[in-house]
Formats: C-alpha cells, sequence, structure tokens
C-alpha cells in the first residue's frame, strides 16, 4: 500500500514523503494513529493543504518531548524481580514494565516507546531506548536484581551476575575436601588396625 507521511517514522521516511508498506502494518498501526494517509490524489492536495499545520504541531510535540527526554535521559529505574543463582530471571521484564516504571517515577511512556529487542532476563544494569518522539530518542538504565541491596551494590557499580552461585560452587568444593580428608582418615585408621591384628597373630 503507497502512503503519505503525516510525521517521520523511523526506517520508513520524514514527513510528507509517500513510502509503500505492506498493509497490514498501515491499516493496523499507520492509519490508526494518524502517522499516515492512503496515498491518493485527494490525500495528497489534503496533506499539501495542511501541511503547514502539521509542522507546526510536530515542532510544537518535539519541542514538549525534547524537555520531558533532558529530565528523563540517564535515569535509573529499580526493578526487583526473584531470580536464581546464576542471575537468571523467573520471568522477564518487558516493556509493559517498564512503561509502568517509567510513569511511576512521573514520566509519562506508552509501551510502544519502550524499545527491547528482547524481554530482560538477567539481574544487571540494563540500558534502555525510550522513544518520545519521533525525533528524540533518550537513553535509561534499568537496574533488575533480587533485592534493593543488590540494587544499590549494582547501581555502584559491582557486578552481581553469577555471585551466588560463585559462592554455592566455592562452598561445595570445601565439603568435598572435608569428606576427602574424613575417608583419608578413616582408610589411615583401617590400616593401622590390620597391622595391629598382623603384629598379634
Amino acid at each position: 500500500m503507497k502512503i503519505i507521511l503525516l510525521e517521520r517514522v523511523a526506517k520508513l521516511g520524514q514527513m510528507g514523503d509517500t513510502v509503500t508498506v505492506r498493509d497490514g502494518y498501515a491499516r493496523n498501526f499507520l492509519l490508526p494513529q494518524s502517522k499516515a494517509l492512503r496515498a491518493n490524489k485527494g490525500n495528497l492536495e489534503r496533506f499539501e493543504n495542511e501541511r503547514s499545520q502539521l509542522e507546526a504541531r510536530n515542532l510544537e510535540r518535539k519541542s514538549e518531548a525534547a524537555a520531558v527526554g533532558e529530565k528523563l535521559a540517564g535515569n535509573t529505574f529499580t526493578v526487583i524481580r526473584a531470580a536464581g543463582e546464576t542471575g537468571q530471571l523467573y520471568g522477564s521484564v518487558a516493556t509493559r514494565d517498564i512503561s509502568e516504571l517509567l510513569t511511576a517515577g512521573g514520566f509519562s511512556a506508552l509501551r510502544s516507546q519502550v524499545t527491547l529487542r528482547s524481554p530482560i532476563k538477567t539481574i544487571g544494569m540494563h540500558e534502555v531506548v525510550i522513544t518520545l518522539h519521533p525525533e528524540v530518542e533518550v537513553v535509561v538504565s534499568i537496574n533488575v536484581a533480587r533485592s534493593i541491596d543488590e540494587a544499590q551494590r549494582q547501581q555502584a557499580g559491582e557486578d552481581l551476575t553469577g555471585r551466588e552461585a560463585d559462592a554455592f560452587e566455592f562452598d561445595e568444593d570445601e565439603e568435598l575436601e572435608e569428606g576427602d580428608e574424613a575417608a583419608s582418615e578413616e582408610a589411615a585408621e583401617g590400616e593401622e588396625e590390620e597391622t595391629e591384628e598382623k603384629t598379634e597373630e
């Protein structure tokens, strides 16, 4: 389907560009959200008549987004989640969770404005891109931890991924060493008893 963009759309083009997209993408996303019009003679004339208004509205939205972006950029938002010893979450942190975090922190952000290649599935500090406007993107940090204390340590720069697992393995090794020592002592005692029995004979 050929469409006329009413605003900049990533990987498609700038306002006023006529581009070809998949029918589903146009019908389900671009047209309902007023990001584009079907490319025909009537809509082309309509766009040219309303172009100055659209540009003014876009500039206003961009300025508002830039102002919010200055306050939002570089902020860290903490998520407490249950995780295994290796730092693997028993679930994930998705776009909806991040949107809710930002809203709780006083910033309005829709799920569609949160860019995640895939849900976050490990503890640690994760950088996430927030698109406030087609021309305004900012990066925030999502601090995923098992506790508030762990979150504070991570934010201070400490890498806690797999730390509990290392400690567990270390303790396990110690137990094995203690077991080996005990087995050695029992073997030694057995040898002494056999020697004594032979001497008596």
